[in-house]
């Protein structure tokens, strides 16, 4: 049985979607990356309490993307993944 992984998959927001539309190499790296990845990644940045901190972590997920890394480092994960597909 194939589970149903759509259910968990987060909006990208639009100041995210802003962000990775106008950098071609981000957008590259973006695509390249999995469903699952980019969850992380949109989950890690909505879930910061300031927008200093989002900003922030846009910045950095651009940095880390460059660099070939995936996922957000030292974070436990999206929480909506957790729950039971």
């Amino acid at each position: 049985m194939i589970k149903d992984i759509t259910k968990f998959l987060h909006k990208i927001p639009n100041d995210l979607q802003k962000t990775i539309a106008s950098k071609n190499n981000i957008l590259k790296k973006w695509k390249n990356i999995t469903p699952l990845a980019r969850n992380e990644w949109i989950c890690w940045i909505t879930s910061a309490k300031k927008l200093e901190t989002r900003n922030h972590r846009i910045k950095r997920m651009c940095i880390e993307l460059k660099e070939g890394i995936n996922r957000p480092c030292c974070w436990p994960g999206c929480i909506h993944r957790k729950k039971k597909l």
